[in-house]
């Protein structure tokens, strides 16, 4: 393998050609129409290589880095001019013969004000092609990170973690709010391609190598994010880096938990995309409870996930392309034989935020949803931070509704009052709660100027209600809409 470094002005021109082609996510899609673009999301390219027809520079780099299609020299010459021979020894190219073919994949990619490309290995399994990957595989965008991408905080920090970069997609993310970004990884190839996706897009990233904390021993930052090894699969056998660890089943996931703390500055966030284990005997919220009380962080973990174990196993099976080989069976037999010998009932997948807030008594949230999420969740972790912060005495305090709630009611027609009333969120965790007429009075009365309680006693006067009991009885209730993020704590 070459060193993937390029000379600074050929990653200049690089990035030069890439900006004139437009070769950009939405550009692509565009160029693709939505049935290919659906199709190569199934990693089916043939209706894309069909749309791609016209010989343009943007063409070209969509059938060469996208589609995995050689091109001829001349085309590929006229999208990257005087770069066939610097990319094709530094490894991104393959340009010996009449005809050239990416080495690996240089991939446009962005968020709603930036268009960025990401370097990363080619796509596996392609026009159901078989799937081979090696030990040292560095993946692209995928579901994964872009769900950490979504959960993280875009608040405006000093110094950001990205603990296991992998190709850096995080890091862009990162650098786009954060002065300083440290990027760290255990895979050579990887750290590599971090550092030329840092330097394509004209982003500086410290990129480091190391595990877990090591490579950051006596720092702290504002903002850690990662998106770690979190694979659970029996030790036996060849391990992928970017899946997979070292460490005791989903161990890894409570190491990052557990030193979180010494790395983080006050204030500070640190966001987890993270696995765990179902254990048969016990139950996994207590068992990620006892992960996050020592620590002495506010914790919210949330579930978004219950997998049972044979579409665990296979997924995995088939992600590292043993589906269809021989010996598949085998190793199915095994990993089952495996996870009940370890005493594991099913995997969760979810979000792990961990902040340094400096409480006493830290507060630790730790659910299953698996309900719908539209657009960005930092603003809902921010909700939930917020809420933390007010404490117990919520009746006290004056809050607001989200501005993306929606009321809901249903009834016989012509009811005098509706049978059933719901309130949605919009954005973000699209949470529902059911309300009766109390709750709904409130919701429509917290505009930020009185306290819950004061609310709660004018609606109960209103409805022939004790106020005594109403306050009594809807404590717990404010509490929970403040941190599932319906009311919004008003500014002191």
């Amino acid at each position: 393998m070459s060193d993937l470094r390029p000379a600074t002005d050929d990653v200049s021109r690089l990035a030069d050609a890439l900006r004139r082609a437009d070769f950009t996510a939405g550009a692509v899609h565009a160029l693709l129409g939505t049935r290919a673009h659906a199709a190569l999301g199934r990693n089916e390219t043939t209706p894309a290589v069909r749309a791609t027809s016209d010989g343009s520079p943007l063409a070209t780099l969509v059938r060469l880095f996208t589609l995995q299609r050689p091109v001829e020299r001349v085309a590929a010459e006229r999208a990257l001019p005087h770069l066939l021979g610097p990319l094709t020894a530094a490894g991104l190219l393959d340009a010996d013969g009449s005809d050239v073919r990416a080495a690996v994949d240089v991939r446009p990619y962005g968020d709603e004000d930036h268009d960025w490309w990401v370097v990363c290995d080619l796509t596996p399994g392609l026009d159901a092609g078989p799937v081979v990957v090696g030990p040292e595989h560095v993946l692209g965008i995928s579901e994964a990170s872009s769900s950490l991408a979504r959960l993280v905080a875009r608040r405006p920090v000093e110094r950001a973690l990205d603990l296991g970069t992998g190709c850096g997609v995080q890091a862009l993310h990162l650098a786009q709010h954060a002065r300083d970004v440290v990027a760290t990884d255990v895979n050579p190839r990887a750290l590599a391609m971090a550092r030329l996706t840092g330097r394509l897009n004209d982003v500086a990233l410290d990129v480091r190598d190391g595990s877990l904390y090591e490579p950051v021993a006596g720092e702290r930052f504002d903002l850690i994010a990662s998106n770690p090894p979190f694979v659970v699969s029996p030790p036996d056998g060849e391990r992928l880096v970017y899946r997979e660890t070292g460490f005791a089943g989903d161990d890894v996931v409570r190491r990052l938990v557990a030193g979180a703390a010494e790395h983080l500055a006050d204030g500070g966030l640190c966001h987890l995309l993270a696995a765990w284990v179902h254990p048969a005997e016990g139950d996994w919220q207590e068992r990620l409870t006892g992960w996050v009380e020592p620590t002495g962080l506010d914790a919210w973990v949330l579930e978004r996930e219950e997998v049972d174990l044979e579409t665990y196993t296979e997924m995995w099976l088939a992600d590292s392309g043993h589906r269809g080989r021989p010996g598949y069976t085998a190793a199915y037999d095994r990993w089952l034989t495996w996870f009940a010998e370890q005493g594991v009932a099913a995997m969760g997948f979810g979000w792990i935020t961990l902040s340094n807030a400096g409480r006493d008594v830290p507060a630790v949230r730790v659910e299953a949803w698996d309900g719908a999420v539209s657009g960005p969740v930092g603003p809902a972790v921010e909700r939930w931070l917020a809420a933390t912060d007010v404490g117990e005495d919520v009746l006290s305090h004056a809050w607001v509704t989200a501005p993306d709630l929606v009321q809901h009611t249903w009834g016989p027609a012509g009811a005098e009052d509706p049978a059933v009333i719901t309130v949605r969120l919009g954005e973000g965790l699209r949470r529902e709660r059911r309300v009766d007429t109390v709750t709904a009075a409130l919701l429509s009365s917290c505009d930020g100027e009185l306290p819950a309680g004061r609310l709660l006693e004018a609606i109960a006067s209103l409805l022939d209600l004790d106020p005594a009991e109403v306050l009594r009885d809807r404590r717990a209730e404010v509490a929970g809409l403040a941190a599932e993020g319906f009311l919004l704590a008003a500014p002191a």
